[in-house]
């Protein structure tokens, strides 16, 4: 296969992490990173061994050595940020979330279309082997037909985004990480959310610091997704058939699993990787080589029926006044 090449749009703390898996895939490599301050840009790109620095988005969207443009602004910025590089021919990695409105979404995947581009929304958690041997253990129904799934997540520091309490800026605990327990699920049941409602706790002034949906899928499953940024919870995603239950510790990024079955017995899920994203990276690899314009594990579907319903809530939660469309826009 042949190398991969990503330029990077963002210094963003994820940065970092994020190429390390690209040099842990089998045939990817950073060439290129750009921030709205060369400064920033080239402190990174020294730091991290990255090859080229821009002072701009456009120029590194411009860059003919760029095979894929990842995309870590702030979330806000995602839009914005992923037109750009689809203007410019490039494909495109998108992080969570990947847009703030459903219409948003709509007009990138077109836009990919129109350009003969590759565009996914970055979610590492689909592509880890413990999430894929959950799926199999699902479909061939080890512990029965599948009634009842938690999913709590705690972040309880969250003050290194200033930005985190602006609803205009795509803040809040929603925005940040309901893509996580939304398209896993979606992804492990091979289905989509039938109904779903929830409620929020939200600073006036401020968007939310912690919410819980209740969200039912096909054959009467049901599902309860809870995220906060002020408690310290043990972070859990546990599926309940009718015959056992398997439970997944920090999902979005787990090694490991178990299998606990109604007769006493327990099956460990586990893999080895330095990095979580290597997986999503090495994917990513292979559809660019083999010419694929859409993820046939991270879908368009998922990424808009998950768009759609977080777009949804915030337009429930804020419907009496306190939110300005243009904030969601």
């Amino acid at each position: 296969m042949k190398q991969i090449r990503y330029g990077i749009l963002s210094t963003a703390q994820i940065v970092p992490r994020f190429v390390q898996g690209i040099r842990e895939s089998a045939a990817g490599e950073a060439v290129a990173i750009a921030a709205r301050e060369l400064s920033r840009a080239q402190q990174l790109a020294e730091k991290l061994q990255i090859p080229k620095a821009y002072g701009s988005y456009e120029a590194l969207c411009q860059d003919e050595e760029v095979d894929i443009v990842y995309i870590a602004t702030y979330n806000k910025g995602h839009y914005a940020a992923a037109k750009l590089a689809l203007e410019n021919k490039k494909n495109v990695l998108l992080e969570k979330p990947f847009t703030l409105t459903l219409a948003e979404a709509e007009e990138l995947f077109l836009l990919a279309k129109q350009q003969n581009c590759f565009l996914m929304e970055a979610q590492k958690a689909v592509f880890l082997p413990v999430t894929a041997m959950v799926r199999d253990i699902i479909q061939q129904e080890k512990i029965g037909k599948i009634k009842y799934i938690r999913s709590v997540t705690a972040y309880p520091n969250i003050d290194h985004l200033p930005w985190f309490h602006s609803l205009e800026a795509g803040g809040g605990a929603l925005h940040g990480s309901g893509s996580y327990p939304l398209e896993y699920i979606q992804y492990v049941l091979n289905a989509t959310p039938e109904s779903y409602s929830g409620q929020a706790s939200i600073v006036p002034g401020k968007t939310d610091d912690r919410f819980e949906l209740a969200v039912t899928f096909p054959n009467q499953i049901l599902a309860s997704i809870f995220i906060t940024v002020e408690l310290d919870l043990p972070n859990e995603l546990v599926i309940y058939g009718e015959k056992g239950r398997i439970e997944i510790p920090n999902f979005w990024k787990s090694a490991e699993g178990v299998v606990r079955y109604e007769d006493g017995s327990e099956e460990y899920l586990t893999s080895e990787f330095d990095s979580e994203f290597s997986f999503e990276v090495d994917h990513v690899n292979e559809c660019l080589e083999k010419g694929l314009k859409e993820s046939p594990i991270m879908t368009e579907k998922i990424t808009k029926e998950t768009v759609s319903l977080v777009e949804s809530m915030y337009r429930q939660w804020f419907k009496d006044g306190d939110l300005d469309e243009e904030k969601l826009k």
